[in-house]
């Protein structure tokens, strides 16, 4: 039995057994203090969020890792065991990044949990969300970069592909960084965005005369949701070099107007008093501004301007057409005869000529 140990093959299943065994082992104690951890949290959710999402990565690692320190001890004589310990060392790095990228997006959603967009903490909800989604983007490109690439330095072939082509670097790079020039410009507008904060999820954006909602932030363009729930993809480098409204920034009041024109005998008076009470009436109307001023006179009518404010764009919007729809309904109920009116002056010095009936085909 010992004498059958000492074969190659002997050996071998020697070692997979140990691997076997102990990797088995601590997953098992790993999986029961992620139990115990559960039962720990089980009145905090956002712990419990996170566990949830690490738990499965964090298990796989401490598996590889195992198996790792077991190849590693093993002696040099087994068959393949320098083939296994590359295998199983890629897979760990491979590991190791998803775990870390897990943890990255679970910080986040954790970081929003903590700030909710309750009453009163809209904008700072929404600030800390945009920042924590570009912050989050950014770490897990970056480390799934450093992840593939120290994964693919494991290949002795690609060091050494690597260390030869260092000498002539200086071009390469000049001439990646040409061609990666629209992807590296927006990943640094997105750092810029999140650091100044020129706009958050939520906020109200005039996009190209397109009345919008910033939908979703990533690493390279903004996703905004307009009014008719059609969506426009925007690289974040447009956002730095052009000039946009955000509608929404600090704070959210806005005002609008609503025009109507009407006939000069119409008395202000009465529209006024009106409009006064049909926005102490609607509750959107945020008691800042109501006023009713005619702001042009033309050749037929004056045109008198609704000026009104409200929380924010949508109120404001929904707010603007009660009030022209009761305007309008006002005047034409109590003066429908000072709605605008087309006048014509006749000189009566000018005598119209007679009429003729229509010349018959081939009169002269």
């Amino acid at each position: 039995m010992l004498e059958s140990l000492d074969t190659p093959v002997g050996r071998w299943a020697l070692t997979l057994v140990t691997g076997a065994i102990t990797a088995t082992a601590v997953t098992l104690a790993y999986v029961l203090l992620i139990k115990l951890g559960y039962r720990l949290i089980q009145r905090r959710a956002i712990a419990r969020e996170f566990l949830q999402q690490c738990d499965a990565s964090g298990g796989v690692v401490v598996f590889l890792l195992t198996l790792q320190v077991v190849w590693t001890a093993s002696d040099n004589d087994v068959p393949w065991i320098d083939a296994i310990r590359h295998i199983n060392s890629l897979c760990l790095i491979l590991a190791l990044t998803w775990a870390a990228l897990k943890a990255i997006t679970a910080i986040g959603d954790v970081i929003v949990s903590l700030n909710p967009a309750i009453e009163g903490r809209h904008h700072a909800a929404r600030k800390v969300e945009t920042q924590a989604r570009f912050l989050t983007r950014g770490l897990t490109v970056l480390v799934a970069i450093i992840g593939i690439s120290t994964a693919l330095m494991t290949f002795p072939s690609i060091r050494q592909l690597g260390t030869s082509l260092l000498a002539s670097a200086g071009i390469g790079g000049l001439i990646i960084g040409f061609a990666a020039r629209p992807v590296l410009s927006n990943l640094l507008a997105g750092l810029q965005i999140a650091l100044s904060q020129p706009f958050r999820i939520e906020d109200v954006l005039k996009f190209k005369d397109e009345w919008c909602w910033v939908e979703e932030v990533t690493t390279t363009y903004v996703v905004l949701r307009t009014w008719d729930l059609r969506r426009l993809v925007v690289p974040l480098q447009w956002f730095i070099e052009n000039p946009f409204e955000n509608w929404t920034r600090r704070p959210t009041s806005l005002m609008g107007a609503v025009f109507m024109w009407l006939d000069y005998r119409m008395p202000l008076p009465p529209l006024r008093a009106e409009f006064e009470r049909l926005l102490k009436a609607d509750g959107a109307w945020d008691e800042l501004i109501g006023t009713t001023q005619v702001v042009e006179s033309g050749e037929h009518a004056m045109q008198i301007r609704f000026l009104m404010s409200s929380t924010d764009s949508i109120a404001l919007w929904h707010l603007r057409c009660r009030m022209r729809e009761a305007l309008l309904d006002f005047v034409q109920r109590e003066y429908p005869d000072y709605l605008p009116n087309v006048r014509a002056r006749i000189n009566e010095n000018e005598v119209p000529e007679p009429s003729r009936p229509p010349a018959a085909p081939g009169d002269p």
